[in-house]
């Protein structure tokens, strides 16, 4: 094992040495080799993450696929998973762009399997902003499915690439009007392209919270909402053109700034409600310890009324101001029965998150045993038709 662990540092550490040498020649080559060399360094770049998942999945894969025994037909069907009976848990953790084993140890922890991992990608021309096939692959090869929310943050677009745009600074404004009318069409091809190839259905969560006006590009700030719903349509169409049928589309706006229906797509556009549920206690100067109800309870009404699925898209709870046992303990033991249309929970397990708050803040919860036994206790009393996995991976 260890002799494992050192022949893995040495090849990565190998690796990147020779990633460093590519971008020291393609510094001094000069753009007319740019392409070749870049593309190259993209390969080098993609075989350490291949050598590094490869180690992750066949230490994993087969007891996860073991856990997951149930979940593969439905994995495999996207009209089941649009109308699952069960409830099916995920999360997401920012260290999955290296590998997951830190959200499969959190697995570990809470005695389960995600039928569901959760990855964040935004648009741009950079290479970690194309379609990322490789976590996406990974995820499926390990038995789950790959929910992926699309951020269009359209700084990263190279002028080159896409002539005319607007400046960097000035591409929030009127930024999904721009999408709808095709600016980014070659982008989103291609992006689909590798949604296509992948073969099995994923869920798509695009431009999310676009009601809220303080956080994004994309919110009310910067366009209106039939510009939201006009980019949401030109996207689906996109992907239609290229008869693309493995999406199950996400749309999330954000709980606490109304207007719902003004920036929903229509029923014949939309999969899935989806609603991030994060609970700031007292971390910030505008938040309380706000319970399970008060966040999701109040809103619970509006969003049933679209008659679709719901998807908890991001749930977590901070430390301060209250008893984080307690909160996930009360929420869960709710759902089954007060909230028949919840058919999703995905668990916001990042640890350094600076998006909101003044100060970085963690939502991990794996190193607090308290946290961990509630919430092992209450799925463990939910019926077993809403449960699509529960195994212990160190059994």
């Amino acid at each position: 094992m260890k002799l494992k662990s050192t022949y893995r540092i040495l090849f990565i550490l190998g690796a990147f040495a020779l990633a460093l040498l590519i971008v020291y020649v393609l510094s001094i080559a000069g753009d007319k080799s740019k392409g070749p060399i870049q593309n190259a360094l993209n390969q080098a770049e993609q075989n350490i993450l291949d050598i590094e998942n490869s180690l992750i999945i066949n230490k994993r894969e087969n007891k996860r696929k073991e856990a997951l025994v149930a979940f593969d037909s439905i994995r495999s069907d996207i009209n089941i998973l649009k109308n699952t009976r069960e409830i099916l848990l995920g999360a997401s953790d920012n260290s999955t762009a290296e590998s997951f084993e830190e959200i499969i140890d959190l697995e570990d922890s809470l005695n389960t399997t995600f039928p569901i991992l959760s990855i964040y990608c935004a648009w741009g021309s950079k290479a970690d902003e194309q379609f990322p096939k490789l976590a996406a692959q990974t995820i499926i090869n390990l038995g789950s499915t790959p929910f992926i929310t699309w951020e269009p943050w359209l700084e990263d677009f190279d002028d080159a690439e896409f002539p005319g745009i607007p400046s960097p600074e000035k591409r929030g404004k009127g930024s999904l009007k721009e999408i709808a009318k095709g600016t980014y069409d070659a982008y989103i091809t291609k992006w689909a392209q590798g949604v296509k190839r992948l073969e099995k259905p994923i869920f798509l969560r695009f431009g999310h919270e676009m009601n809220d006006p303080y956080r994004y590009p994309w919110g009310p700030q910067n366009n209106k909402p039939k510009d939201y719903v006009d980019a949401w349509k030109h996207i689906r169409a996109v992907f239609d053109s290229l008869n693309i049928d493995n999406v199950i589309w996400v749309w999330a706006p954000h709980p606490a700034y109304g207007y719902f229906d003004a920036f929903y797509p229509g029923d014949e556009y939309v999969d899935y409600v989806g609603i991030g549920i994060l609970n700031f206690g007292t971390a910030a100067t505008w938040s309380r310890w706000w319970t399970f109800d008060e966040l999701f309870g109040v809103n619970y009404k509006a969003f049933s009324s679209y008659g679709k699925p719901i998807m908890i898209t991001e749930f977590g709870s901070l430390v301060v101001g209250g008893n984080r046992g307690h909160w996930f303990a009360d929420a869960l033991r709710q759902i089954p029965k007060k909230y028949p249309l919840l058919k999703s929970i995905v668990f916001f397990h990042q640890p350094a998150d600076k998006t909101i708050t003044s100060k970085v803040v963690s939502w991990y919860f794996i190193n607090d045993p308290k946290t961990r036994d509630s919430i092992i206790e209450q799925i463990d009393m939910w019926p077993d038709s809403l449960k699509i996995a529960r195994y212990s991976l160190t059994q």
